[in-house]
């Protein structure tokens, strides 16, 4: 490897954010105009003409996608890809939606090798998804709590699912894919999806389906649905399923009382002094 490519080469991926030209921010868009080379891991011309404003040699990420051609497969292309131009001693920028961190396996991986190689990489996070939907449904983590999952892990893994926090589905419209290589599955999977949700909500719990806007002009998809209905909802691959509590917390008696023991030793501790 020559040694001056790699005191020059350098990678850093950054993120757009959801809504084209709201959420990019300072450093971003300083990442994306002082690169040599800028990938777009974008899935809209229009997102890609506006990158090309700020910069003059970007080159799209889309090609690789082909239905029925595995996802893996297409991840490790677009990762060479990138690697190429750091290993040509090029400042490179990956640019993708929302948090480049956040379901994107190329961005990591890239800056996983282009260290172990010994070039200079790391991430810029953005504005995800996760953080247009706590504002786009008035939802604070914090009170009562909130779980994440990609929609496929609650079939091929046993998790448990605590019904009285948020749960949020990533990813339900391609539920039960194996194959890596589909757009879509389709409602006979979706139910299969609703009868293991049905072991902890009931099937007339209201659901909440979910997709940021990508553009200005577009308004945030708020749709709710019981949950016995959602095989025959319209779910696509951006959007996200979100579960409110179906039960309230459950206070913990025997840890409040330590707490009160606690309490009662740290006042005699301050009266003490």
């Amino acid at each position: 490897m020559d040694s001056l490519n790699r005191e020059s080469g350098s990678l850093v991926c950054v993120g757009l954010g959801m809504t084209l030209g709201s959420h990019l921010g300072p450093l971003a868009r300083s990442h994306i105009e002082q690169a040599d080379v800028v990938f777009a891991g974008v899935s809209d011309g229009i997102v890609e003409l506006w990158l090309q404003r700020m910069h003059r040699d970007v080159r799209s990420l889309q090609p690789f996608y082909r239905e029925g051609k595995s996802r893996m497969q297409t991840y490790r292309q677009m990762v060479e890809a990138i690697l190429a131009e750091v290993r040509a001693g090029k400042k490179v920028c990956g640019v993708f939606y929302g948090h480049p961190g956040v379901f994107a396996w190329a961005p990591h991986k890239s800056i996983e090798i282009a260290r172990r190689e010994g070039y200079p990489a790391h991430m810029e996070p953005g504005i995800s998804a996760e953080d247009c939907l706590y504002a786009d449904l008035g939802i604070d983590p914090g009170t009562y709590g909130c779980q994440h999952y990609e929609a496929s892990q609650l079939l091929f893994y046993r998790r448990r699912i605590d019904s009285s926090a948020y749960l949020v589905l990533w990813q339900v419209g391609l539920v039960g894919d194996r194959s890596l290589a589909r757009f879509s599955t389709g409602a006979s999977y979706r139910q299969l999806l609703v009868d293991v949700l049905a072991r902890d909500y009931p099937l007339q719990h209201e659901v909440i389906i979910y997709r940021t806007p990508t553009l200005p002009i577009q308004q945030a998809r708020i749709e709710r649905v019981a949950l016995g209905d959602l095989p025959q909802a319209d779910v696509g691959m951006a959007d996200t399923v979100v579960i409110p509590p179906a039960q309230p917390l459950l206070a913990n008696p025997e840890i409040r009382a330590r707490l009160d023991a606690l309490d009662m030793a740290a006042a005699g501790e301050v009266s003490a002094a």
